[in-house]
């Protein structure tokens, strides 16, 4: 709970305080003057009932109201303290109802209107938590019983062959070859699987550390483009590259890359065969830059965008191993220029992807 809850609520608990303390003072200031008025104004024996008493409250007066004021304070006080004890039992009770879901809102006191506002608010973020870490944990089930599907897929292949180059000695050197190239291609698409699998368990964002020199970035991606050409050329893609000479960054140059190289293997797997990918980098202020990527494939809907940068989050829901990761490689994206102190975005309607990096 925050300072302010706490000063609001410590301060609607001392004014009552005080103002009850404050009205049973005036309370027997007035009784004491009506009664005093009134004893003064009889004529009073010495063979009257109530003289005794009367001249004793006379002679003691001011012991009198101040035993009667210190009884009241005291019996007020109790009163406050039992009071505050059943509130902080109530806020108690509201927070274990609170953890334990028994409970959809919290429910106080009107004294304790602001901690009641505060707990509600706890409640929904909790609650929010709750489920992103359930959804987060349901990926991650669902990734490791995809990457079990995925690694058997290739693996299964290789033995496949292996086991027919094994078994028929007779078998012709250009089928010999044939099988081999296969068991080959099956064998580096397992290494691949296995390398992102073994990422997924030593991975651990919080101690990513950032390398930052100056990068001259249009000289990178012009790079990054041109040893991209064999991978366009097997689905009948191409690239058109738009930069402002020399964009000088400081960044992590690694780091970056690996940004770079996740944006456009994304933009060629989810991008329609023969066609274009639009590659823009423009300076953002002297040592920033904006890089967009963009490519033609079908529509990701609006439903699906914000979870683009979730980790284990695959767009594709048949598991088709041509073109599905294990769902890290935009969230890592993201990771590293978020680090940056960037932003990494997307958007997509009329079947055209956009992926927008500002750092």
């Amino acid at each position: 709970m925050d300072g302010e809850v706490r000063q609001e609520v410590a301060k609607q608990l001392v004014k009552g305080y005080l103002v009850h303390m404050l009205v049973y003072i005036v309370v027997v200031l007035a009784f004491l003057g009506i009664a005093y008025r009134w004893c003064g104004s009889q004529v009073w024996y010495p063979w009257d009932e109530l003289y005794p008493l009367v001249h004793w409250l006379h002679v003691n007066v001011v012991p009198v109201f101040l035993c009667v004021l210190l009884v009241g304070c005291v019996a007020i006080t109790c009163v406050h303290f039992y009071q505050m004890a059943r509130l902080l039992e109530l806020v108690t009770n509201a927070v274990d109802d609170l953890y334990a879901n028994r409970i959809n809102s919290v429910k106080l006191p009107s004294s304790l209107q602001e901690v009641e506002r505060k707990l509600n608010q706890i409640m929904v973020g909790i609650r929010a938590s709750q489920q992103e870490a359930k959804d987060a944990e349901q990926r991650k089930n669902d990734m490791i019983i995809y990457m079990a599907h995925d690694l058997k897929t290739p693996l299964t292949s290789v033995i496949g062959y292996l086991t027919l180059l094994k078994d028929e000695p007779e078998i012709s050197q250009e089928l010999r070859q044939k099988y081999l190239d296969i068991a080959w291609n099956k064998a580096g698409r397992l290494e691949d699987l296995v390398n992102e699998f073994f990422e997924l368990t030593r991975m651990n964002f919080a101690h990513m550390t950032l390398k930052r020199s100056m990068v001259n970035m249009t000289m990178m991606v012009e790079q990054f483009m041109y040893e991209f050409k064999p991978l366009l050329a097997e689905k009948g893609m191409d690239y058109e590259l738009e930069a402002e000479p020399e964009i000088m960054v400081y960044c992590d140059i690694e780091k970056m890359q690996r940004v770079f190289d996740n944006l456009l293997k994304n933009a060629i797997n989810y991008g329609y065969p023969d066609s274009m990918i639009h590659v823009y980098l423009d300076k953002n202020g002297e040592q920033g830059m904006k890089l967009i990527v963009q490519n033609h494939g079908q529509t990701i809907p609006a439903e699906k965008l914000s979870y683009l940068f979730e980790q284990f989050f695959r767009l594709d829901s048949s598991r088709d191993s041509k073109t599905g990761g294990t769902g890290l490689g935009l969230a890592i994206a993201k990771q590293i220029v978020e680090l940056h102190g960037g932003k990494i975005s997307c958007e997509s309607s009329n079947e055209t992807i956009v992926f927008i990096v500002e750092l």
